[in-house]
């Protein structure tokens, strides 16, 4: 899952044209299919590109919304440009994002029996209902120090990994997610996080019949507890129109039961 990165980041004496071409090559975009969304003329895109032209504030935020460039990074292109950043970054706790943890627990409270979870950009837990406490027994400890990594926890083969029924396709799922991820945020921690995953044994081939569940539909997953197997469907739900770093790198994974017998198997696992 290597991934070859060109420079996107403004570090030292990396010019606004070269990481506006980097994220234009990413996205495989020709420069005239970039420019007639952009309504700019080819040649004035190559020459911000080049350094023979210097963009406007307005077009580097033109140009990265066409690119679907990440918050993050658009004020790093600003800053590369020479403006000042547009996008505040504020953590979690913070006063101003009391609304955005109001609506996050709410969405988490609501959700139980079934376990949801709230993730950052690099896959560390934010929050939590209590639907996912059940399913974390026998995880090692040291996987559940702060800050918890979600993805580390479901594919270390001292975390969920030998409970996981279907763990070849489980394991599959969520590399290709990252895999995904990776390409769009060009963000080399989570690159560095891939490849430690992908590297991870896998535990001891599974003799255990999968249930089957999901109709085909959506990769379940299949996860041994107390109270027998459970068959869960994810769906990711984020902020539509955040205008904020750390609430547009947000998600909320929710899983639902995909048989009646994982949804009473869920509400026991609560009650006990």
């Amino acid at each position: 899952m290597a991934t070859a990165f060109v420079p996107l980041s403004a570090g030292p004496g990396v010019p606004v044209g070269v990481m506006l071409r980097a994220w234009r090559q990413r996205r495989r975009r020709s420069q005239l299919d970039l420019a007639l969304d952009a309504e700019l003329s080819q040649r004035h895109l190559s020459f911000v590109e080049n350094g023979r032209a210097s963009p406007s504030r307005e077009m580097v935020l033109r140009l990265a919304e066409h690119l679907d460039v990440p918050l993050r990074e658009r004020n790093r292109l600003l800053l590369a440009a020479g403006y000042a950043p547009m996008y505040a970054e504020r953590p979690l706790d913070d006063p101003a994002m009391r609304a955005a943890r109001e609506t996050v627990a709410l969405i988490l409270r609501a959700h139980a029996p079934h376990p949801a979870l709230a993730v950052d950009r690099r896959w560390n837990l934010v929050a939590a209902n209590p639907a996912v406490t059940p399913l974390l027994a026998a995880v090692d400890a040291a996987l559940l120090a702060s800050p918890v990594n979600v993805m580390r926890l479901a594919l270390h083969p001292r975390g969920l990994a030998p409970r996981i029924a279907n763990f070849p396709e489980w394991r599959a799922h969520l590399l290709e997610r990252l895999r995904r991820q990776v390409e769009a945020s060009a963000d080399p921690a989570l690159a560095a996080l891939a490849a430690e995953l992908a590297a991870f044994p896998a535990p001891p081939a599974a003799t255990r019949p999968l249930s089957g569940t999901a109709g085909g539909i959506a990769v379940p997953l299949e996860l041994d507890t107390a109270q027998g197997r459970l068959s869960l469907i994810s769906t990711t739900t984020v902020f539509g129109t955040p205008a904020e770093i750390t609430l547009s790198e947000l998600a909320i994974e929710a899983f639902y039961p995909a048989d009646a017998a994982t949804a009473e198997r869920l509400k026991r696992l609560q009650d006990g």
